[in-house]
């Protein structure tokens, strides 16, 4: 234990660290017994603690802990059932939004709230007083100023529909800042950066910690937690776990804070005797929703045995790639086979039965794959029910592999019986995976399989994907985190708007290599050009067999208009 700190154990087990020197720091944010309650759940209770001036605060735990709840309460979505929240000394009420900004208070949530047609200045403008005059001349140089004194790098006059991710958080940070905010909550705010825009963004954290700025960052990302908080608050169960000083504590610690025992956070990568490719993608080009091209010529394989990532920005093609693969997204051009047999024009349901398998989780994780009203053992049968003879389905199977899935993962649910739209997102999310893997499939293409997921349930899912590949499964991985890609995935495939940059082993590659190919920075297929990247050597067929494939789509295709 470091000199100035002192430790007390309260009857509840509960940890609480606390420096000495800390009670000379200005409090920005106290927690006083705050509970909450949405019905019979208890999102949050008796939770106390408090934020200062001038740090950079992590707030961990497992989905269903209570830290948005906590949160959205402080930014005036949500108002607590019991406690206070004190701003700067004064105990407050925040009721709105609006009341939040007040209290100089701004949250920045995982999904940005633009306005795609407007400029970033324009967006930015939107949010001054009805008071004030709309005077773009004077906003641009207020906010010129800011950019300047943080470090932001921004257009203000680029459209919102035509930047990345990074710029779009750019701009909601901005905005909050312009209207005054001294206390920033950032929800997951690197979830799909590349380690770049990453560093980026911690430098501008930094920055703001120094100008005096509280800063309060939700992650599930360990390694970012220690490289960029001052102190990290743990809550588990909905309760305030401890307070600790991150240079006096380390993952592991934290882990075993958060879920209440010992975690081993290593992934394990199986060494397998690679199969024959179970599918292999020649030259596909898939349009996206508006027409444009979203997939551009793409060619790769999977093994069987194998975990192939592939890497990208939001919006590089994941999810396009995935919905031509599953059938759901017709193909512009191009070959997708499965075990030497062409699945291009099959419907979803044959493209199961022939053991592929989809577990896609967007972002509105109820939208696709599962149906909100339905029960846990409903949704399990969602795929088979049709395989039932005569008028009557099997929910006593049903039920079992329900019950067995709900055990395995830990799913949180009263029962079997539950709707799936009264668990929480993490628990929809592991309904939704523990489904498809336990479908038994040859090839599974898996998109964020741990988007949300606790470090618990996160490790329960790499664990699965590795049983696997281990029975000989090839595994299509689309993620976000590049260091769990970098542990989990035999080789990494980097896509950037739609085309192929370069195809990586795992094991030799770095993340700022993987950032720099995301980027288009660096085109690995430039290099290689005099060979046939994505093609395999060991083909199922032949090139006369492609060629046929080829003409016979392409005959198909006029056929078809």
């Amino acid at each position: 234990m470091p000199l100035g700190y002192i430790t007390f154990m309260t009857n509840k087990g509960n940890i609480l660290m606390s420096n000495v020197q800390e009670s000379a720091k200005k409090i920005a944010v106290k927690f006083d017994n705050i509970t909450k309650t949405f019905g019979k759940v208890t999102a949050n209770k008796n939770v106390a603690f408090e934020v200062y001036e001038g740090e950079i605060l992590s707030l961990l735990g497992e989905n269903g802990s209570g830290k948005t709840t906590l949160m959205n309460m402080l930014s005036g979505i949500y108002h607590q059932d019991e406690g206070d929240i004190f701003i700067y000394g004064e105990k407050v009420t925040i009721t709105s939004p609006k009341d939040a900004f007040n209290y100089k208070i701004g949250m920045i949530h995982q999904h940005f709230k633009l306005v795609d047609v407007f400029t970033a200045l324009q967006n930015i403008a939107l949010i001054i007083d009805q008071k004030q005059k709309y005077d773009l001349k004077k906003i641009r140089t207020e906010v010129q100023e800011i950019c300047t004194k943080y470090g932001f790098e921004i257009d203000l006059d680029k459209k919102v529909y035509n930047m990345s991710v990074s710029e779009k958080q750019t701009l909601e940070i901005v905005k909050v800042l312009y209207r005054g905010a001294d206390i920033l909550v950032l929800d997951e705010p690197t979830a799909v950066l590349t380690p770049q825009e990453t560093k980026k963004l911690f430098s501008v954290v930094k920055n703001m910690r120094e100008d005096g700025k509280s800063i309060i960052i939700i992650t599930h990302k360990l390694n970012e937690v220690m490289e960029i908080s001052d102190r990290v608050v743990i809550l588990r169960k909905g309760e305030y776990v401890g307070a600790v000083s991150t240079e006096n504590t380390n993952e592991k610690e934290l882990t075993e804070m958060m879920v209440g025992k010992k975690v081993d956070l290593k992934i394990d990568r199986p060494k397998t005797d690679f199969d024959l490719p179970l599918l292999e993608i020649r030259n596909l080009t898939v349009n996206s929703d508006d027409g444009a091209t979203a997939i551009d010529d793409v060619s790769f394989y999977i093994r069987g045995g194998e975990i192939l990532g592939v890497a990208g920005i939001t919006g590089c093609g994941q999810k396009e790639l995935c919905e031509a693969i599953a059938g759901i997204r017709p193909i512009k051009n191009g070959v997708i086979a499965h075990e030497g047999e062409s699945i291009v024009g099959l419907p979803p349901k044959q493209i199961i039965q022939k053991g592929i398998s989809m577990s896609f989780i967007p972002e509105d994780r109820l939208g696709m794959g599962l149906v909100p009203s339905m029960s846990v053992t409903d949704n399990m049968m969602l795929k088979t029910y049709a395989e039932s003879k005569g008028p009557f389905v099997d929910r006593k199977t049903a039920r079992k592999k329900a019950s067995d899935l709900i055990q395995k993962l830990g799913i949180v649910t009263p029962s079997t019986e539950t709707p799936v739209r009264l668990l929480s997102g993490g628990n929809v999310q592991k309904v939704l995976v523990g489904r498809e893997i336990e479908s038994g499939p040859n090839v599974i293409v898996t998109a964020y399989p741990v988007r949300g997921l606790d470090i618990n349930s996160s490790y329960q899912i790499y664990d699965i994907l590795n049983e696997q590949k281990v029975k000989g499964t090839g595994i299509l991985f689309i993620g976000e985190d590049l260091d769990v890609m970098l542990a989990l995935c035999d080789k990494i495939l980097v896509l950037c708007h739609g085309k192929v940059m370069g195809v990586v082993h795992a094991s030799k590659t770095t993340k700022e290599e993987l950032g720099l190919m995301m980027t288009g920075s660096l085109d690995l297929t430039e290099e290689k050009k005099d060979k046939n990247l994505g093609l395999a050597k060991d083909s199922r067929l032949t090139e006369q067999e492609w060629q046929a494939l080829k003409e016979k789509e392409i005959a198909e295709e006029k056929g078809d208009n």
